[in-house]
C-alpha cells in the first residue's frame, strides 16, 4: 500500500484511513491519557469502522500473545479488569492483539504489554476499556522501530507522537514511561 502524507492530509491506494484538516487542538507538552479528552487524543486521525475484529476474553489473548513470544506483566501481578494495577485483556479486540503481534514480528523486538483494558486509563469510544488500546514497555530496539517506521506528528498528548500507515496512533508517555499503543 503506498502513502504520500501532504500537509495535514495522508493520501493512500488502499483508503484505510483519512486524515482530515482540524483546528489546532493539541493539549500541553506532556499531558497524558487521562487528562487529555479523546477528540484531542485522536487528533486528526479518523477511526475506521470495523477493522477491530471481535472481543475475546484474557485467556484467548494471552495465548495468542505467548504464542508470539510477547510477555505482560502488572505492577499488581494480576490480570483483574477492574483493578487499575493490574494488566487485563479481556474484552480486547482480537483486531488489538493482531496488531501487537504484527509490531513485534515487523519489528523483532521484544515487547512487554504493561497495559490491556484494565480500568484507570483515559475513557471515549477509543480506549484501553473498550479494547482498542495496549501499553508497552520502552525499549531501545522499539523505539527506533516507531521512530524510522511511522509518521512523526505534533504529539495530541504525551510527550512523542506516530502514525503507521494503518493509521494506528503510537504515543510514548512520561510517567510511567510507557508506549501507549491506538489500534484501529
Amino acid at each position: 500500500m503506498s502513502r504520500r502524507v501532504l500537509g495535514a492530509f495522508v493520501l493512500a491506494a488502499s483508503a484505510t484511513l483519512t486524515l482530515v484538516p482540524q483546528a489546532s487542538a493539541t493539549a500541553p507538552a506532556g499531558a497524558s491519557e487521562l487528562t487529555t479528552p479523546e477528540a484531542v487524543r485522536l487528533g486528526d486521525v479518523v477511526p475506521v469502522a470495523g477493522r477491530s475484529g471481535t472481543k475475546i476474553s484474557h485467556a484467548t489473548a494471552t495465548s495468542r500473545l505467548r504464542a508470539a513470544g510477547i510477555t505482560w506483566g502488572s505492577s499488581g501481578n494480576c490480570s483483574d479488569r477492574n483493578n487499575p494495577n493490574c494488566t487485563s485483556f479481556d474484552q480486547i479486540f482480537s483486531g488489538t492483539i493482531d496488531q501487537v503481534i504484527v509490531l513485534k514480528r515487523a519489528s523483532g523486538c521484544a515487547l512487554h504489554l504493561t497495559g490491556g483494558t484494565e480500568t484507570g486509563h483515559g475513557g471515549g469510544t477509543y480506549s484501553h476499556w473498550n479494547g482498542y488500546k495496549v501499553d508497552f514497555r520502552r525499549n531501545d530496539c522499539i523505539e527506533g522501530y516507531i521512530r524510522r517506521s511511522f509518521t512523526k506528528r505534533t504529539p495530541t498528548f504525551g510527550v512523542e507522537q506516530y502514525v503507521s500507515a494503518a493509521g494506528n496512533i503510537y504515543t510514548r508517555e512520561a510517567n510511567p514511561p510507557h508506549w501507549d499503543v491506538l489500534y484501529y
